[in-house]
């Protein structure tokens, strides 16, 4: 397993070591030891979730503003474009995004630390996403950061208006969103 910095350093691309040939693949997902290592601490993950979603679902832009919450995600089939956004006022990233596509296919995972936003929109027919986070889900404490926000200007790559829950079409912008110190 290897961690590539992003254009914004704490957010790691994950890669594991697959092992293939004509009968498959192998490859080690998780390894709570080696995790540790590359992210430069320790971290534990209390909550695993799964979703599936159809071609052009966007969910997100998500964060917790109490219990923040770090998240390892991957697409384990389909495609997903991954988008997170820095919600860190005293970061020097502060607003910035990093989007990157992750899917079945190059088996890479994203580390998303505490502090950021995070959402996905389903680039394939299908996809079924797995995260992996270090609190727990407090639904009086979540947030939604307005997915189309000019100031934002994330290229989501789609091809025409993609479908979101009420509660992601009334995100606020980040102007006006709530943020961590």
């Amino acid at each position: 397993m290897q961690a590539t910095p992003t254009r914004i350093a704490d957010v790691l691309i994950i890669e594991p070591k697959v092992f293939g040939d004509e009968r498959g693949f192998f490859f080690e997902s998780f390894n709570q030891r080696k995790f540790d290592e590359l992210v430069g601490r320790e971290t534990e993950f209390v909550q695993d979730n799964h979703s599936r979603s159809v071609k052009n679902v966007l969910r997100g832009l998500h964060y917790q503003i109490q219990h923040p919450q770090g998240k390892l995600v991957r697409a384990v089939q389909g495609t997903v474009l991954d988008v997170v956004v820095d919600m860190r006022r005293s970061s020097p990233t502060f607003g910035q995004h990093v989007t990157m596509e992750l899917s079945a296919e190059n088996k890479r995972m994203l580390w998303i630390p505490p502090g950021f936003a995070h959402g996905f929109v389903v680039l394939s027919e299908t996809a079924e996403f797995l995260y992996k986070t270090t609190d727990y889900w407090f639904p009086e404490h979540e947030r939604s950061l307005r997915w189309n926000d000019p100031a934002l200007a994330i290229d989501w790559k789609l091809q025409m208006p993609p479908t979101v829950s009420a509660k992601d079409a009334l995100g606020k912008s980040l102007a006006e969103a709530e943020l961590f110190a």
